[in-house]
């Protein structure tokens, strides 16, 4: 992947640094920027003027203030402690964004991907529409297509972007219809298999006056591997350097020098702090994963990545392939926290200036809930809230504590197994298809369930809308026939091979299936073989087993590619359903306490 710099704007980047030097630390900043840049330009015009761009990304349809851990964002304090922070929810990220803009003439707003999909009930009842008309209230400008974005296909996609009412369902509102995302949404990376052609625009100019800012949007070539097979049918997905790279010269072609790529896939940094400083001990080196490569090869031409995928928080600096500063940004997930960038727009070069001391300066900034709600906000909120009510206050079962879902950083996560339960309890008798044992992919798991109560239902109630929230895709379960061999390589492809062997994906397993998990080791070694029982029964390579898990993890989603060699299908209820039924049936005589989540023995 070959990314060659324009010579003559290499040069004047390596002369400013340069000069910078040579004039010493005090001069810096003067000798970075062109001759004439705080006398004006012309025209009465300064040479360079500051455009803030304020971005998030993985919103996922949270509109009302997150539960649980996914509604906390870990502050580390000067003394070395780490303080969870209370943040999210629209109503605070309009006034956010809000009181972000003032002041500042030249301001564009940007998201990397997935603001719909895997949604709370609010928006995802309703298929996202909520969401589209909060993004177009929050002024957002443009975001790429992350994988949630397809969940639905290409055609919901398509409709979420132009409008029309849900081709099923019809319109929620009466004598409105839905009109769509007044944003651009960019997804060059995305192409239909028969003419070729990208899904969507692949790039976007954001203009002010004489000021042009180019925008690369594309989502992660893997979403085949993270999405259920309708959802992307018809689609290829490009290589995200490649595939930048090339509109990047095309952006140039056009005369538009400053170019940022809103990128779905993200980095893993050393501290889940959302101020962990990744530059330390030198640039880059706090942040790990797929991004970091994707960095150090797109185009010096791109001049700001601003990341997705991974939920984390990260300011960092991985300098592009010509050495130069480049910001690579992430704002967690579900609107806890927003990007504020200032970027310097030389009115000469047409170019963002990129200099040690010149560089984007990004800072992660927290949106917290002691600031006032944003009424337009709160008015959409409510009057969705209203149309659903009717089905989302209605108590699914009662639990007798917090049961970590998504906010579980353990391998085996307390609501993972019960979930896993709610699977195989479903689709155990004979008739539902006999299921022996139940596995469940971990990213399927949106939210925790919490016991402080939401609204008026009573702590300790889980309503139809909060088991929504943890189960919002509606997959239908899938009863099928596996060797033995079969499963244990299942459990060796969730630390293994191209798409989990970097970042292991654990299958959360139903009671009575066990075995030890091996992290001093590596890839596939690291599941003990011998460990591997069926109630307390060595699992048998060459026996054939029942087992009951969601359709996108039939069909080889998350990279468990054996598990579509399957046979003997049975198609079951939706897992939503299964995990209702369960929540009424067990918490019948009294609350269901947290699991143990003692199935998976891990060595560290």
């Amino acid at each position: 992947m070959s990314a060659k710099p324009q010579r003559n704007r290499r040069t004047r980047r390596l002369a400013f640094t340069a000069l910078a030097v040579t004039a010493g630390a005090g001069a810096m900043v003067a000798a970075a920027l062109p001759a004439g840049a705080a006398s004006g330009g012309g025209a009465g015009k300064d040479r360079t003027v500051d455009v803030q761009m304020l971005s998030f990304n993985d919103f996922h349809g949270t509109l009302e203030p997150p539960q649980g851990s996914s509604g906390t964002v870990s502050e580390r304090q000067a003394d070395g402690t780490v303080k969870a922070i209370p943040a999210g929810g629209v109503e605070y990220l309009a006034t956010s964004l809000r009181e972000a803009r003032k002041g500042h003439e030249y301001s564009v707003t940007a998201a990397a991907g997935d603001m719909i999909g895997g949604s709370p009930m609010l928006s995802g009842l309703f298929h996202d529409e909520p969401t589209v008309e909060a993004l177009n209230k929050l002024k957002l400008d443009v975001t790429s297509v992350g994988n949630h974005e397809f969940d639905e296909g290409k055609t919901e996609l398509r409709r979420m972007a132009y409008g029309g009412c849900h081709p099923v369902e019809g319109c929620f509102e009466y004598g409105k219809e839905f009109t769509g995302s007044e944003f651009k949404y960019l997804a060059a990376n995305v192409t239909d298999e028969k003419t070729k052609r990208p899904l969507m625009s692949p790039t976007f100019i954001w203009k002010k006056g004489d000021v042009k800012i180019g925008f690369i949007g594309v989502t992660l070539e893997g979403t085949p591997d993270v999405v259920t097979a309708d959802g992307v049918k018809g689609l290829k997905f490009g290589d995200e350097v490649e595939t930048i790279n090339k509109y990047a010269e095309e952006l140039n072609k056009q005369g538009v020098k400053s170019i940022v790529a809103l990128i779905h896939e993200g980095g893993l940094p050393a501290s889940g702090a959302y101020n962990y400083d990744c530059n330390v001990p030198g640039a880059g080196a706090g942040i790990s994963g797929a991004i970091v490569d994707i960095a150090k090869n797109v185009d010096p031409k791109v001049d700001a990545l601003v990341t997705g995928h991974t939920h984390q928080a990260y300011a960092c600096n991985i300098p592009d392939p010509a050495g130069n500063p480049r910001m690579v940004t992430s704002a967690a997930s579900y609107g806890r926290l927003f990007t504020d960038t200032t970027l310097t727009y030389d009115r000469q070069t047409k170019d963002i200036v990129r200099t040690p001391l010149v560089a984007p300066k990004p800072v992660n900034k927290v949106v917290t809930r002691d600031q006032p709600k944003a009424p337009d906000m709160t008015e959409l909120i409510d009057r969705w809230k209203a149309l659903a009510a009717p089905v989302a206050n209605r108590p699914m079962g009662y639990i007798s504590a917090d049961i970590a879902g998504r906010g579980s950083e353990a391998p085996e996560k307390p609501l993972g197994d019960l979930i896993a339960d709610a699977q195989l309890e479903a689709t155990a008798p004979a008739d539902k298809g006999g299921a022996q044992l139940a596995i469940m992919n971990p990213g399927g798991i949106r939210a925790d369930l919490a016991y402080k109560a939401a609204g008026d239902e009573g702590d300790g109630v889980v309503t139809y809308g909060e088991s929504y929230t943890v189960q919002p895709f509606n997959n239908l379960m899938n009863i099928v026939d596996l060797t033995g061999a079969q499963l244990i390589t299942a459990l060796q492809q969730q630390v293994s091979g191209p798409v989990n062997g970097a970042a292991p994906k654990i299958l959360q397993v139903s009671k009575g299936f066990t075995y030890t998990l091996d992290m001093t080791k590596t890839g596939a070694d690291r599941v003990v073989v011998d460990s591997v029982k069926l109630n307390g029964a060595a699992i048998d390579p060459a026996k054939t087993y029942r087992v009951a898990m969601n359709e996108f993890l039939a069909g080889g989603g998350d990279g468990f590619t054996v598990l579509k060699d399957h046979k003997n299908k049975l198609v079951g209820v939706p897992d939503l359903e299964a995990f209702n039924a369960y929540l009424a049936k067990s918490s019948a005589a009294s609350p269901i306490a947290p699991p143990a989540a003692d199935r998976i023995t891990v060595v560290k």
